[in-house]
């Protein structure tokens, strides 16, 4: 992978307005140009009671009013991955303020990889056409004045990229908090190996790069927080600080993997967030069904 990109500016502090929700402990952002009212939404979240197949969209609504009371543009709707734990609300956010849905190009290989697994037959476009914007490793975009950049940062899923904006980092799940160390490496497409070095990658930004985590737990029953520098986790990260060597972290990442169960809501997940948050098409009679793979995840 290229070097990290120079187009990193301290100097350029975007205004971030966190929404926790509370159901898949995700962390969405909007993400504002200080010098001007356009703004990004990154990893938005899409309410399901997977038990009762009901989607709501609350907490896009909350997103959503958050702009509009502001006045402000919304440019980009960010995907960091396909998420494997919650639904996208980008295609509801963009219907309703517009703006962009971007993605690391290699989706196509997650496309590929998931399209098999849920048998979506020929009619699954696998190219990525989905999303309005492709995003290469060192790619820039911009919102407003500000000038961002992705690095692509797999290791958790192919296509996951990491966001600078200023002097601040949206990682995805690519790292957590320094209390919870970093993602799982095992789903279909991921590698421990990859994601050490994604890490690394990451963590040579200056150290006093703001990081904004996707997901957090509230390890060992602390308060849910989702901000840290680079800083604090070169120091502090449980997983892969300073010191801790390819290898050990590869061991005790695989060894961490084994023993956990799949996300609660990866099979609609999945099915959607490869699909830029689009619903499955409805059949003849107006409904819309998920599939389940039996004995395949």
């Amino acid at each position: 992978m290229p070097d990290v990109p120079n187009a990193v500016d301290l100097s350029v502090k975007p205004d971030i307005t966190p929404f926790f929700d509370p159901a898949t402990n995700t962390v969405s952002y909007v993400v504002k140009d200080p010098g001007s009212p356009a703004c990004a939404v990154i990893d938005s979240v899409m309410d399901i009671d997977y038990a009762s197949g009901r989607i709501a969209p609350l907490s896009a609504d909350k997103i959503i009013a958050h702009i509009q009371e502001r006045g402000w543009r919304l440019e980009w709707l960010i995907e960091t991955h396909v998420h494997a734990d919650h639904l996208s609300a980008a295609p509801y956010i963009q219907a309703r303020l517009g703006g962009k849905i971007g993605i690391g190009d290699n989706i196509r290989i997650v496309q590929e990889t998931f399209g098999k697994i849920f048998n979506e037959g020929t009619e699954f476009q696998r190219d990525g056409s989905q999303f309005d914007q492709l995003f290469h490793d060192g790619d820039t975009y911009g919102i407003g004045g500000m000038i961002a950049f992705a690095m692509h940062t797999p290791g958790h899923t192919p296509a996951c990229m990491t966001h600078v904006i200023g002097d601040a980092a949206f990682v995805g799940d690519t790292l957590f908090m320094p209390d919870g160390g970093s993602a799982r490496a095992d789903f279909p497409g991921g590698d421990a190996r990859t994601l050490y070095r994604s890490i690394r990658r990451v963590l040579q930004l200056p150290e006093a790069m703001r990081l904004f985590m996707c997901h957090d737990y509230g390890p060992n029953g602390r308060d849910i927080r989702w901000e840290t520098t680079v800083a604090e986790q070169r120091a502090h990260n449980i997983h892969v600080r300073d010191g801790i060597t390819e290898d050990e972290f590869v061991a005790a990442r695989e060894a961490r993997d084994r023993t956990l169960d799949m996300p609660r809501l990866i099979i609609p997940s999945l099915q959607v967030n490869m699909k830029a948050g689009q619903l499955p098409r409805p059949d003849d009679s107006g409904r819309r069904f998920l599939k389940v793979p039996l004995n395949t995840l």
